[in-house]
């Protein structure tokens, strides 16, 4: 699947910057399309039926593409997946794809977790951080896990920095335990 999702994304993205599509409306607009597929079964199943011509699959596209406003790059895109029955992908291709942005502009993804909700300004000196440490700009996700007690747990990529309380108290338990 990795691979599936990897080679329809990294093309996607490549057709985005071919075409100097506005990369973020070109996301938003996959995402949106995403979403719909994925929060309707009775879609996930018209589009996934080998007995379903791809004609009459392309023509629900057609009807949520004017329902929605998508643009002709991103409908083409889906109908791309519907035509080689690569649909139930779309969800998984879809964050590979905002991936493959953000790597190409530049961009660190980052997901901060807190104890509490953070003001707009720690939010923005966090994220300053991140840009220190990674040398790229930040995209944050934020969530709240009030087991941390207090701080925070950065993650970008598959490096984690941990300035939890939970954390540092468990890093003093394993240095009064090892000595």
């Amino acid at each position: 699947m990795a691979s599936v999702t990897s080679t329809y994304a990294r093309a996607f993205a490549d057709a985005v910057f071919a075409s100097r599509l506005d990369a973020t409306k070109t996301l938003r607009e996959a995402q949106s399309l995403a979403a719909l597929v994925a929060s309707s079964k009775t879609l996930r199943d018209v589009w996934e039926t080998p007995a379903i011509l791809a004609e009459q699959k392309r023509a629900v596209l057609d009807a949520m593409v004017a329902r929605e406003g998508i643009s002709r790059p991103v409908r083409n895109f889906i109908a791309v997946l519907i035509d080689h029955r690569r649909i139930h992908f779309l969800e998984p291709i879809v964050k590979q794809f905002e991936q493959e942005l953000n790597q190409r502009m530049g961009f660190a993804e980052a997901e901060i977790t807190s104890a509490r909700e953070l003001s707009p300004a720690e939010k923005r000196a966090l994220e300053t951080q991140v840009e220190k440490l990674t040398g790229k700009k930040v995209q944050a996700r934020y969530s709240r896990n009030p087991s941390l007690l207090g701080g925070a747990i950065i993650k970008v990529g598959s490096t984690i920095y941990d300035g939890s309380i939970t954390g540092q108290l468990e890093r003093i338990r394993e240095a009064l335990s090892s000595s």
